[in-house]
């Protein structure tokens, strides 16, 4: 009998609890979410819904109160940061809202430094990288150089540097134009093509049309 292969993320009953003064707030209450490898999933809802907590609990940057977080078919959550920080380091890559490049080093030195930090023995294919997210005369750029679609796709190609199982992206698409965003959409297609599971939080039509599932949040919960 063949065990099937475990699923590239999985998260379990995930809740998430903060505190404003005296008053608790519930981002998440039992969400669950299965993320197969090849597969695109949209996560919609309206602000404040839940979308990037559920985000950082996939990706192990936050530790939920209860439930479990699974990264090909380890647990992720409530570990030593270490611990978290390696198995990011070896199955993600990771687009936040607020973009994921270094001010201070050119597009190509953000490349490299992701590689170097995560201590991956696959090698760096830089120049075929950058030419496939459309960037490979703006290498020497930095991130005050570019414009929002090529900023966008440079913190995609960082992300992907080291050919991750999953690709976890925040509103990647929120600042740029319809013609950039068909672009990074493209990129991300081509991920799913590689056999990457994909997770993107969304407001965007758009980016829920490319997707193969698209998961809605209300009040911290998965919508039937």
């Amino acid at each position: 009998m063949i065990t099937p292969a475990p699923a590239a993320l999985e998260a379990k009953e995930l809740y998430r609890f903060f505190h404003a003064g005296d008053e608790e707030v519930i981002a998440l209450r039992g969400v669950s979410l299965t993320v197969d490898p090849g597969e695109m999933v949209a996560v919609m809802g309206p602000s404040g819904s839940g979308k990037s907590t559920l985000l950082s609990c996939l990706a192990g940057l936050d530790d939920p109160e209860g439930g479990t977080v699974r990264v090909a078919g380890r647990v992720m959550s409530r570990r030593p940061e270490q611990e978290r920080t390696a198995l990011r380091a070896r199955h993600m890559g990771i687009l936040v809202q607020s973009g994921n490049l270094i001010e201070h080093l050119s597009v190509a030195a953000n490349a490299r430094v992701a590689h170097r930090l995560a201590r991956t023995p696959k090698p760096l294919e830089l120049t075929a990288l950058l030419e496939r997210f459309g960037l490979g005369g703006r290498s020497g750029a930095y991130p005050s150089q570019l414009s929002g679609g090529e900023a966008v796709r440079a913190g995609l190609a960082v992300a992907v540097v080291n050919r991750p199982d999953i690709v976890i992206a925040d509103e990647p698409t929120a600042e740029i134009d319809r013609k950039a965003e068909s672009q990074v959409l493209e990129l991300l297609r081509g991920e799913v093509e590689r056999g990457v599971a994909v997770v993107v939080a969304t407001h965007s039509a758009s980016v829920a049309d490319c997707a193969d599932r698209v998961v809605q949040l209300i009040d911290g919960r998965v919508a039937e």
